[in-house]
């Protein structure tokens, strides 16, 4: 049985704001041929302010993971916005999440977590799951998370 991932959404609670706009000289998604490329999306609120802080300084792992996931809820919104339908999606394929951390900070996959967590919840544990990188590097703006996804269309 397929799952209707806009019903997902829907039963999850979750309200899918605008659609953010880019904020310099590049496309929020790329479609070559079947799979989409999307570009990193930052952490941000329903009135537009932005998630801020440092790993392993000012915010916990916990703080990363809720933080992680708005940033899931804003590429859904992305997604949903160039898509029309996200029942267009197969799956998830691959996943880059960047935590601005302090140098010691070692814990970058859990923070993603909230991500990753988000797109199982969303797709399903098959087609929610892809492949995933996590580091830690100074992002811009302060912001704490950043991700950037592919995903694979049906």
């Amino acid at each position: 049985m397929k799952l209707d991932y806009n019903k997902r959404i829907r039963d999850l609670g979750l309200i899918l704001p605008p659609s953010p706009k880019p904020a310099g000289a590049y496309m929020p998604i790329v479609q070559v041929s079947n799979l989409l490329y999307v570009s990193g999306h930052l952490p941000m609120k329903e009135d537009g302010s932005l998630m801020t802080g440092r790993l392993g300084e000012s915010l916990t792992v916990e703080e990363g993971k809720t933080i992680a996931r708005q940033v899931g809820i804003n590429m859904l919104a992305t997604l949903r916005n160039y898509l029309g339908d996200l029942n267009k999606i197969e799956r998830l394929v691959k996943t880059m999440g960047i935590v601005n951390c302090t140098a010691d900070f070692d814990q970058q996959p859990a923070v993603i977590n909230g991500f990753s967590e988000l797109m199982i919840d969303i797709f399903g544990e098959e087609n929610g799951k892809g492949t995933r990188s996590a580091f830690g590097a100074i992002l811009p703006l302060k912001v704490a998370v950043e991700i950037e996804a592919v995903f694979l269309l049906k």
